[in-house]
């Protein structure tokens, strides 16, 4: 009596109820029944049809009582079900709905079997041991000295300048000398050139390193820079010399008069940062007062374009006095060339570390209402 698309469709339904049981709802004890509902006919004629047709499970299955009430899977969806006599179509909803009954005896053993062959098959998790228990990811590629130095600060904590210098030389310990680094995050978008900041600054007690200076002059220059100590010196010499990939000094120095010949080196010097640059103090025509100053210890420092600027201001075999006073004049020129554009909190975050140990965060507002001890 009933056609045969539709028993395969109720079949799919029944398949299809059993699965989501299994798999996404907690078991309970119950039977399901297949409902199928015909929808009013779209012809009067039709009206004499029989309009519900259950076909009863014959085999129990686990359902959850969250089925209440009727979950419509297949609403407003046509079926071409054929009645063979009429040849008649109808709209064919299909709901299932779960009734309450007992559990049978053998299906109650089935299911404690299936259960302990599920428990037997899966193996418990085994404890991750070493750099893979870390909690964080970055920690797991660290070396066994990093993480051992990493655990004499605290991650989140802010330190005053004179703790955190004290720390510092404490988290130093590889083989070489390292340098140490400033590290300051400012509220600033290098992309508007109002915002852009490029400054130096002169560290009183140096940088620990010896800096090889190259000058470009031309006639009573070029003796004044030999007297006053630069390493290199010449002219268009020199630039043909750059140009052939001699790069053999720290610190390029250009006289004014030069710049219209060091233009065509910018693609070579710019990404090393060699460049000559009036706001970096290596343009200018008194070249033994730069030459001086370089040596000395002066340091060009930028902002990159997340607005971060890395200033290194020392070696960790200074004193901490020193590095004291160097970080001091570091963050001085930072705030006294603050960029016209800059709006609202300038200083974000501050940290300082060696080259090869972790950062340690400081108080900014400390950092710069620090005042050094006076000299006796």
């Amino acid at each position: 009596l009933v056609p045969r698309g539709i028993r395969e469709r109720a079949r799919s339904v029944l398949l299809l109820l059993r699965s989501l049981s299994q798999t996404t709802m907690a078991a309970c004890a119950t039977h399901s029944s297949l409902i199928l509902t015909y929808a009013a006919p779209t012809r009067s004629q039709d009206l004499t049809l029989p309009s519900l047709i259950s076909f009863a499970n014959p085999r129990p299955n686990n359902l959850s009582v969250s089925l209440y009430p009727p979950l419509l899977l297949l609403g407003g969806r046509r079926c071409a079900a054929t009645d063979r006599g009429s040849n008649r179509f109808f709209a064919v909803v299909v709901s299932a709905l779960a009734a309450e009954a007992d559990v049978d005896t053998e299906d109650a053993e089935q299911n404690e079997v299936a259960s302990a062959s599920a428990t037997a098959v899966l193996d418990p998790t085994k404890p991750k041991k070493g750099k893979a228990a870390l909690v964080l990811k970055r920690d797991r590629t660290r070396s066994k000295r990093f993480l051992e130095i990493q655990k004499l600060r605290e991650t989140k904590k802010e330190y005053d300048v004179k703790t955190a210098i004290s720390l510092l030389k404490q988290t130093a310990n590889t083989r070489f000398v390292e340098s140490v680094e400033a590290h300051f995050r400012l509220n600033i978008d290098p992309k508007y050139n109002d915002q852009q900041l490029r400054a130096t600054v002169s560290l009183p007690k140096g940088t620990g390193q010896t800096v090889k200076v190259a000058v470009l002059a031309q006639g009573e220059k070029v003796d004044e820079a030999k007297n006053a100590g630069a390493d290199i010196v010449g002219s268009d010499d020199l630039i043909e010399q750059i140009k052939g990939g001699f790069m053999e000094f720290d610190k390029l120095i250009a006289s004014p008069d030069m710049m219209v010949k060091v233009a065509g080196l910018g693609k070579i010097l710019g990404p090393r940062g060699l460049m000559p640059n009036p706001k970096a103090g290596t343009v200018t025509a008194n070249i033994p007062q730069a030459i001086e100053e370089f040596k000395k210890g002066k340091v060009e420092f930028r902002a990159d374009k997340t607005g971060i600027v890395h200033i290194p201001f020392g070696k960790v075999n200074f004193t901490e006095e020193d590095l004291l006073v160097n970080f001091l004049a570091a963050v001085k020129s930072v705030e006294t060339n603050k960029p016209k554009g800059a709006k609202g909190v300038y200083w974000k975050s501050a940290h300082i570390c060696s080259s090869m140990g972790p950062s340690i965060k400081l108080n900014v507002r400390e950092m710069i209402d620090f005042k050094p001890p006076a000299a006796n």
